[in-house]
């Protein structure tokens, strides 16, 4: 179906302007549901001396944007995504996500695969032409500190034709995977080989992975597996088989007493991005000196667990939002070597947002969404 985009300006920094490029792209307006998503022509990135201007090939569906929209970060939720989703929050307040001012309206999306079409005043022009992948988490201080910033929630992102990112954060990857294939690489992946390279997953060790067959789920059960060790993962019954193909060694059903199947003192790591009602549990399946590692709380934000296991069995936990120095270079070279394998559940043309998004939180799938914005002469 064809879609029309409007053009109608919403915003000064969005509006088109008399003789200047635009593009088709996806504005989030606010806090809210589906009807915030605002598919028009805005004006084309324009750069500067540290940075390149990219087409967007594919761009990843992710959990974050729908949180991000809905105002879930927000430290006055305190439900699962899905209620959240199912009630389509839209907060009054600025504390619209991260607990920080969402910077609304602007363009989502975290993942992108593209090509560099110029490159800002003084760059470096033998960059055209290639295709790459941005590091979406970006230290903003370089590593010595953690503050860091996400493309699609702190600016804007790749729901659009074309993004503007620095120079330093888009990297080459030579490969013959598609666009979409590449297109579910940056945040589930970089977010599950932060969480493995933190946790210092090593060959042998026990890892129970919560939450398996989605995005980050599957991709923690690949990049763990290419480590050498053992994984047991948590899926729904209708995708055991599915999250066994992609190397897990034992699946549990996600309705089965976890505690009672796989017992107390069990792993070695935990990596996690539920919580919610299980939290407590997942404390007591760690042996003594385990780690408990997550990223999420799709399950729910606020838990509860007794200290006593804890503090008496000495054990970490490690939360993971910024990403390391290792993380991005390490997928890129995991993917140039073929160690690791992309799961494309369904494509979606660009406008087609919202579908996409509401399917994705249906949950019936194994792997990561994607959409494709409109090529450059639509």
């Amino acid at each position: 179906m064809e879609t029309k985009w409007d053009t109608t300006p919403k915003n000064d920094r969005f509006e088109p302007i008399s003789g200047e490029k635009t593009m088709k792209a996806v504005v989030t307006a606010g806090n809210g549901g589906y009807e915030k998503l605002e598919c028009r022509e805005v004006r084309m990135p324009s750069l500067e001396s540290d940075e390149v201007l990219i087409q967007v090939l594919a761009a990843g569906v992710n959990n974050t944007e729908i949180n991000t929209r809905i105002g879930w970060y927000s430290s006055s939720i305190t439900t699962s995504t899905e209620s959240a989703t199912e009630k389509q929050l839209a907060l009054s307040n600025a504390d619209g996500g991260w607990n920080e001012a969402t910077p609304f309206p602007f363009i989502q999306g975290t993942d992108c695969c593209g090509r560099i079409v110029a490159v800002g005043p003084g760059g470096d022009e033998s960059s055209i032409g290639a295709r790459v992948l941005v590091r979406a988490c970006m230290r903003r201080f370089d590593f010595e500190s953690m503050e860091n910033i996400w493309m699609g929630s702190d600016f804007d992102g790749a729901f659009a034709q074309y993004v503007k990112v620095p120079a330093s954060e888009a990297f080459i990857v030579k490969c013959d995977w598609s666009d979409a294939e590449l297109g579910t690489i940056p945040c589930a992946y970089g977010t599950a080989e932060n969480m493995i390279h933190r946790g210092n997953v090593n060959k042998d060790e026990h890892i129970l992975v919560t939450g398996a067959s989605g995005g980050v789920g599957s991709a923690v059960v690949q990049l763990a597996k290419r480590r050498g060790a053992i994984v047991t993962a948590i899926a729904s019954a209708s995708k055991v088989e599915q999250v066994l193909a992609i190397g897990a060694d034992l699946v549990v059903r996600r309705d089965e007493n976890i505690l009672s199947k796989l017992g107390e003192k069990s792993f070695d790591i935990i990596i996690d991005n539920v919580a919610g009602p299980s939290f407590g549990d997942m404390i007591k399946l760690l042996k003594r000196n385990g780690r408990y590692v997550s990223s999420g709380a799709i399950g729910g934000p606020i838990v509860t667990f007794d200290m006593r296991d804890f503090y008496l069995k000495d054990l970490r936990l490690i939360g993971c939002t910024a990403w390391d120095a290792p993380v991005f270079p390490n997928l890129i070279s995991y993917i140039e070597k073929g160690e690791i394998k992309p799961l494309v559940a369904k494509i979606f043309p660009l406008e087609q947002i919202a579908d996409a998004q509401r399917e994705f939180l249906e949950k019936k799938f194994v792997g990561n969404f994607v959409l494709i914005p409109p090529s450059a002469d639509e």
